[in-house]
This record gives C-alpha cells, sequence and structure tokens, in this order.
C-alpha cells in the first residue's frame, strides 16, 4: 500500500502542477487539433482509409513525443528529480506515477483527436478506439524512461526523438493494423503483448536510469 500511495501521490503532484501551470496540456491539445486540420486540407479527397488512419497515428506519435519532452521539465528546472531519487522510496514508483500522469494528458488530447478525425475523415470505430488505449500504454511506459534518460543531456529535445521514433515503430504498426486490417485482433494481441513486456523492462530498469 505505502508503493501504490507513493505512485498516487507522484502522479497527483505532475496533475496538479498541469492544472496550474497550463504549459504541456493545452499545447499538445493545440498541436494534435492543429494537426489533424493541415492533413485534412493536404490529403487528396479521395485518399485510402489506410492513408487516412496513417496520419491519425502520426499526429498521435508526436502529441505524444510533445508531451515526453516536458514530462521532466519541473524536475529538471528546479531540481527536484534529486530529491525525488533521495526519497525512501522505491524508484521505479517514480516512473509509474509519471507514466500515469502522462497516460492521463495522452487521453485528455485524443478526447479531441478522435472527434476531429471522425469529423474529417470518417467513423472511429471500436478496434481503432481500442488501439489507441493500448497505444497510449505503450507510450506512457517507454515514453517515460525515456524521457528520464534524456532529462539529463543537454541535447535533451534532440535526443529524446532520436530514441523514442525507432521504439515506437511497434505501436504505429500495431494500431494501423488494428483500425483498417480484415484481422484487429491480431493486432491488438501485438500490442497487448508490446506493452507488457516494455512495462516490465521500464519498470525494472528506471532505478538504474535514474541513478546514473
Amino acid at each position: 500500500m505505502t508503493y501504490l500511495a507513493d505512485v498516487g501521490a507522484l502522479a497527483r503532484k505532475d496533475l496538479l502542477l498541469e492544472l496550474r501551470a497550463r504549459d504541456t496540456l493545452p499545447a499538445m491539445l493545440l498541436f494534435v487539433l492543429s494537426t489533424l486540420v493541415v492533413f485534412h486540407f493536404v490529403l487528396p479527397g479521395d485518399s485510402s482509409e489506410l492513408a487516412a488512419t496513417g496520419l491519425l497515428w502520426v499526429a498521435i506519435l508526436f502529441t505524444a513525443l510533445l508531451g515526453l519532452t516536458r514530462a521532466f521539465a519541473a524536475e529538471r528546472e528546479q531540481g527536484v528529480i534529486d530529491g525525488l531519487v533521495l526519497a525512501p522510496s522505491d524508484r521505479s514508483a517514480i516512473w509509474l506515477g509519471k507514466a500515469l500522469s502522462i497516460l492521463v494528458f495522452l487521453g485528455l488530447a485524443e478526447l479531441v483527436a478522435l472527434p476531429a478525425f471522425a469529423l474529417f475523415y470518417g467513423a472511429v470505430d471500436a478496434w481503432l478506439i481500442a488501439g489507441v488505449a493500448l497505444a497510449n500504454l505503450g507510450i506512457a511506459a517507454v515514453g517515460t524512461l525515456l524521457a528520464a534518460m534524456a532529462t539529463a543531456s543537454r541535447a535533451r529535445e534532440l535526443l529524446l526523438p532520436l530514441l523514442f521514433l525507432p521504439l515506437a515503430i511497434p505501436i504505429v504498426v500495431g494500431g494501423v493494423g488494428a483500425s483498417v486490417t480484415a484481422d484487429p485482433g491480431r493486432y491488438i494481441g501485438f500490442l497487448g503483448l508490446y506493452d507488457a513486456l516494455f512495462a516490465i523492462i521500464c519498470w525494472a530498469s528506471f532505478e538504474y536510469v535514474v541513478t546514473e
């Protein structure tokens, strides 16, 4: 229970800071909406469902990257990360609390993105929503670990995309497959396996990453 209390406190801290500062979530909402609007005017009217769905996943991925870039900004600027590391709690709780807050931000951004996608490109079905939900878990798990690694670098805005985008390719493959193929369950299972595997890896390795 102490571990879960630590996780809850850390996630609540991030959410309260965002409610007061309003610097990450509004940027994510504006970015994903403007990206879909631009794609709507750039993409030809007779484009395939696959092309439209691919553009949705590109928008989601880069919106997530925008949020991840700011994930450890407060801790970095105010030196809070050192205090968190020295606190008498499991350091993996830092990762889990941060991942939960990122998951909330992604979910709120997609509450805007998915209706906008339905308006511009067509209906949003249950398989697409399931794919987005599972993709969010993978993005939050992997992205939180990589954001913690990149925050120690001077070139963090460049380093994070270089680390994150290659690992996000399976998420895009699974998400697009779940949205447009005749066998979406296969890709949903693939996304679930990706989430489980990388969540375990990130949870187990975060302590070593944050102490180096």
